[in-house]
């Protein structure tokens, strides 16, 4: 197998950027102040940063192909089922008396308990997987089709499928699973979605400039026209 230099921190950037908005998610719903047509302008806070993990999404699979991107996805997966174990193992040790007094479990459980909940975590990790590989998916075909031209049709159209799959995919489960209420459905649903494409669109000058640059340093722009798209194939 090809090494490359960057690889590696890519990953690393992009399973951070995965776990701490899953954490913000959990932690804080955020309320803009406006509507736009009627619905509220209201999102979790991790919707700020998640759409980055879609433009590193982007760079993994245009510069290092659908196959390196896929093990990416991977160990975000597992890495995203590690962090919410570590916090539902926190969240059922005994507090120490003074933390107890100052924060106490209640506390504990209404910023981070999202994160150690079965709902939440299994929204999140259903919605990552299904939007994270439908947006790989749909970039690795746009590219051969488009024969590696118009970097911003695929950047752009490939976030508008995963981001819909992802967001539609995370509130429904969650709304299943009494996280959030059934009435707060379409208003999480459209802020979430809109301001993910939005960050896409706005972002776009900067993902061109970075695959640009990981192009030339990795000597790679792999077309994905032989590959097995089954997200189950690791090797």
């Amino acid at each position: 197998m090809k090494t490359y230099r960057y690889l590696d921190l890519i990953m690393a950037v992009f399973i951070t950027v995965l776990i701490v908005s899953n954490i913000a998610s959990s932690a804080k719903i955020v309320d803009w102040g406006f509507s736009l047509f009627g619905v509220p302008m209201a999102f979790d806070a991790g919707t700020l940063l998640f759409p980055v993990s879609y433009i590193f999404g982007d760079i993994l699979t245009e510069v290092y192909g659908y196959k390196n991107s896929r093990r990416v996805i991977w160990a975000g997966f597992f890495c995203l089922a590690l962090a919410a174990g570590v916090f539902a193992l926190v969240g059922v040790l005994p507090g120490e008396a003074q933390w107890q007094q100052y924060a106490g479990e209640a506390a504990y459980l209404a910023i981070l308990g999202g994160m150690s909940s079965g709902g939440i975590v299994f929204a999140s990790l259903a919605g990552y997987w299904s939007g994270e590989f439908t947006n790989s998916f749909t970039l690795a075909k746009m590219k051969i089709l488009t024969r590696g031209r118009w970097l911003w049709t695929r950047t752009i159209g490939s976030t508008v499928v995963g981001e819909l799959v992802d967001t539609i995919v995370f509130v429904v489960v969650a709304s299943l699973f009494g996280i959030f209420p059934w009435t707060l459905f379409l208003t999480l649903v459209l802020t979430n979605y809109l301001f993910k494409v939005g960050v896409e669109a706005l972002m776009t000058p900067i993902t061109y400039a970075a695959v640009r640059a990981l192009k030339k340093a990795e000597n790679e722009d792999y077309y994905d026209r032989e590959t097995n798209f089954n997200p189950f194939r690791l090797r």
